[in-house]
């Protein structure tokens, strides 16, 4: 069974970055398509960016598009989700999330499409 740890939440001033990992483990993740997801207090989980299973296509929304990045490293079983420029709205817990794909391309981001999940990790954008 595929389990994620995702790690490198925190507090950070506005315009500031962080770097989150997800870490995957029990099954080799280069099945999976990837997706990052987001949910603020009292707000939907909001999909906010995915990426194929070789890393070659990604997909935002809006909101983050040219301030976030998101990659992967299969070898390391991990994906990144690198984000530059933050906001105080960008505060909330964040979540990974898989799905088990059997071709090359970037889910829709909705959360209905994805098998697994981590825990999450919060992140606070606030001077």
């Amino acid at each position: 069974q595929l389990q994620l740890v995702e790690s490198g939440g925190g507090l950070v001033q506005p315009g500031g970055s962080l770097r989150l990992s997800c870490a995957a483990s029990g099954f080799p993740l280069d099945y999976y398509a990837m997706g990052w997801f987001r949910q603020a207090p009292g707000k939907e989980r909001e999909g906010i960016a995915c990426i194929s299973q070789s890393g070659a296509r990604t997909n935002y929304v809006d909101a983050v598009k040219g301030r976030f990045t998101v990659s992967r490293d299969n070898a390391k079983n991990t994906v990144y989700l690198q984000m530059n420029s933050l906001k105080p709205e960008d505060t909330a817990v964040y979540f990974c999330a898989a799905d088990w794909v059997y071709n090359d391309y970037a889910p829709p981001l909705m959360a209905l499409e994805y098998d697994s999940w981590g825990q999450g990790t919060q992140v606070t954008v606030s001077s």
